[in-house]
């Protein structure tokens, strides 16, 4: 797959969040970590731009298929480390050692701790990239994620995105539960 052919994917219709701007924000966040090497920073840049290419909110395996479509296109040199990078956005779970994984899943999870009218801004663009599911599944369901993210001790694995966005991250998800009911 070519660059071109990742961007018309991210570009598809029905793409209201999964799409190239969130995929610019997060190239954006990488680009302000410090400390990484040029190696790290690939991989990185490669796991970003690959995490979400499959997206059908029909579907549970979302992650594997982009991870599978990444080792398929990458270098074969970081083939295995960002498929793994990718594998871990399904649960948003990293091992304290992991330090890519943590940067990684913070990026992604960034949008929580956004400013709150561009919270609810994302907040209405997943409400639509799930249209088909019926309003009170849909609240229930959401609801239960958030509530899962807002009970984890540390929402944002790098201590840099952690000091940065965590209250703020804790205050969108506190609303957000509050107004599904």
């Amino acid at each position: 797959m070519t660059r071109e052919e990742l961007v018309a994917a991210y570009t598809a219709p029905g793409r209201l969040y999964h799409n190239l701007a969130h995929i610019e924000d997060c190239l954006a966040a990488l680009a302000r970590v410090d400390g990484l090497t040029v190696a790290e920073r690939e991989i990185l840049s490669e796991a970003i731009w690959w995490h979400d290419v499959v997206y059908d909110p029909t579907r549970p395996d979302n992650e594997e298929r982009s991870a599978q479509l990444a080792e398929q296109n990458v270098r074969a040199d970081v083939r295995h480390e960002v498929g793994r990078l990718i594998r871990l956005t399904k649960t948003h779970d990293v091992e304290a050692s992991d330090r890519l994984g943590a940067i990684l899943i913070s990026i992604d999870l960034s949008i929580l701790g956004a400013e709150p009218a561009r919270y609810d801004a994302y907040a209405a663009a997943i409400r639509q990239e799930f249209i088909h599911v019926a309003d009170a599944d849909y609240r229930a369901g959401r609801a239960k994620v958030l509530r899962h993210f807002a009970a984890r001790e540390v929402i944002f694995p790098d201590a840099a995105f952690a000091a940065s966005y965590d209250r703020r991250a804790r205050d969108n998800l506190a609303r957000e539960i509050a107004a599904l009911g």
